[in-house]
Order: structure tokens, then C-alpha cells, then sequence
């Protein structure tokens, strides 16, 4: 009795083999896509952190060069602007970054201030100022302009059609944010593009550099042709896209990707001039950060029908 039994153990054990050998290799995929995982959310929250640094950087190396050298009203003027704009960068970036330390950014700022305000400059004749006191910031030269020489867009503007051109676009560092109702337009060959808190709005962008993020928006339109794409907390959106990398959503539902098909008298030059290959495009190659499954398409994205492709943009 004892031998039959001993048989059909045996041959249970090695039925069971392949079953665990699966449920390894399994474990071991998953564990493999955490660690991708990890990696990936460290470089976007690597470059977050890039942006921010660099141009706060630039914009405070222009304005201690103007605060040295400052022996007009007109310098001391345009450090007051850019003083502004550093403030408002430094605000803003708070969309963005979790990792930064903004703390340093706001003790720098506040040194600026300071220095600035310990400045004495001459008055302009028929322009008498008290001395040391820092003349009164110009008023915004556009209404939503966010006033730095490398960071500039719009923000907080409702319903409005808004537009930049080549000239002004050219690697220059594009922030948007806080818009409703609008229809965004670029013309030109911007070095990165950022959009956050848009609310039923119509992007559309010449050939990005590097990269564009996207952050709390719904229920948008977006054009962009860029090296890579981040789209995150974002819901109901159409992205008319070209990339050369893969894209990449997370925390997102409802986003739909279709091939870039806007264009505009000069965009041939501006794509030679913005590096990217225009050959290559993987606009429907998206990683879904919450969605690991390989052997079933993410819930969270999809290509849009050919049918509602059909969009004249002007």
C-alpha cells in the first residue's frame, strides 16, 4: 500500500515543479519592473529638480551681475523685474518638485533683496528717489507673462488666446500654468515645456528640445513634438504627439495619443534646429507607471480613433 502511495507523492512533487518555477520567474518580473520603476521616477524627479536649479541659477547670476554694476535707474529696474520673476519661479516650482530644496532658493532670493535694497543710485532727473530704496518693479510688459530672461510663459490667465513666436521661443525654458479656457500657441523651438493646472485648454507647440511635463490638467489638447514626455496626475487629455523616447504617464486616466499633425510656416527650420529625428516617432510606445502588466493593455491610455484625428487647429 505503502509503495503506490510514495508513487503518487512523487509524481505530485514533480507536477508541482513548473508551477513554482513559474511563480519564481513571476516574483522575479515583478521585482525586476519595481526596480525600473524606481530608477524611472529618480531621473524625472532628477530632471524636475535640473530645471529648476539651472534656471534659478541663471536668473540669479544676471541679477547680482546687474546689482554690481548698477549705476542707472534703467539696471536697477530691470534687477527689481527679474527679482520678480525669480520669486515667482521659486513659487510655481513648488507644482513640480517634492526633492528640491526650496529653502536654499528662498534664502538666496532674500540675499538678492537685500543687496539690492542697500543699493544708492543717483536719481534720474525728474525722478527723485529716497536713498537706498530699490525703485518700484515696471508693471508686467504682458498680462500673464512670468518675467525671466530663460523661464517665461503665462499664468493665471481665463479664456484668452496666447501666443509666442520663434524669435522669442528659441531654448528658452517654457512654463505654463494655472490656465482655463485657452488656446496656447508657439511657434518655435523651445528647450523645455511645461504645463500644469490647465483646465480645458488648447496647446500647440513647435519641436521641443528635451522635455515636456505635464501636471494636473484635464480635459485638454496638446500638440508637442519633444525628445520626452512625462504626463502626470492628468485626466481626459488628447496629446497629438512626437517623441523620440517612449512616453511615460503615471497617476493619469483618460489620456489619448494620436501622431503630431500640427504645423506652421518655418517649422522645417525649427525642427533642424531643435536636434530631434524627425524619422522616429513613438507616440503610441507608452509606460504606464501603474500599470505593470504586460499581457493586457493599461486602462489609463489609449489610441485615438483615426476618425477623431481629423482636427484643423487654426
Amino acid at each position: 500500500i505503502n509503495k503506490p502511495t510514495c508513487a503518487a507523492a512523487a509524481a505530485r512533487d514533480r507536477s508541482l515543479v513548473p508551477e513554482r518555477l513559474q511563480r519564481r520567474e513571476q516574483e522575479r518580473q515583478l521585482e525586476v519592473e519595481r526596480r525600473k520603476q524606481k530608477r524611472q521616477d529618480q531621473e524625472v524627479e532628477e530632471e524636475k529638480s535640473d530645471f529648476f536649479a539651472a534656471a534659478f541659477a541663471r536668473e540669479r547670476a544676471a541679477v547680482e551681475e546687474l546689482l554690481e554694476s548698477g549705476e542707472s535707474m534703467e539696471q536697477l529696474e530691470e534687477a527689481a523685474a527679474r527679482l520678480q520673476g525669480l520669486q515667482k519661479l521659486l513659487n510655481d516650482s513648488v507644482l513640480f518638485l517634492a526633492a528640491y530644496d526650496l529653502r536654499q532658493g528662498q534664502e538666496a532670493l532674500t540675499r538678492l533683496q537685500d543687496a539690492a535694497s542697500a543699493t544708492k543710485v543717483d536719481a534720474a532727473p525728474g525722478a527723485p528717489a529716497a536713498e537706498g530704496i530699490l525703485p518700484s518693479p515696471p508693471p508686467p510688459k504682458e498680462e500673464g507673462g512670468i518675467g525671466s530672461s530663460f523661464v517665461f510663459g503665462f499664468s493665471n490667465v481665463e479664456s484668452q488666446v496666447l501666443e509666442k513666436r520663434a524669435e522669442e521661443l528659441h531654448q528658452r525654458d517654457v512654463l505654463l500654468t494655472e490656465l482655463s479656457k485657452c488656446t496656447i500657441k508657439l511657434y518655435g523651438n523651445p528647450n523645455t515645456l511645461r504645463l500644469a493646472k490647465a483646465r480645458s485648454c488648447t496647446l500647440l507647440c513647435g519641436p521641443v528640445s528635451t522635455s515636456v511635463f505635464l501636471e494636473d490638467c484635464s480635459d485638454c489638447v496638446l500638440a508637442v513634438a519633444c525628445q520626452q514626455l512625462r504626463v502626470h496626475t492628468t485626466r481626459d487629455t488628447r496629446i497629438f504627439l512626437q517623441v523620440t523616447s517612449r512616453a511615460i504617464v503615471e497617476d493619469c486616466s483618460g489620456i489619448q495619443f494620436a501622431p503630431y499633425t500640427w504645423s506652421y510656416p518655418g517649422i522645417d527650420k525649427d525642427f533642424e534646429g531643435s536636434g530631434l529625428d524627425r524619422s522616429k516617432n513613438n507616440w503610441n510606445n507608452v509606460d504606464d507607471f501603474n500599470w505593470l502588466a504586460r499581457d493586457m493593455a493599461s486602462p489609463n491610455w489609449s489610441i485615438l480613433p483615426e476618425e477623431e484625428r481629423m482636427i484643423h487647429w487654426d
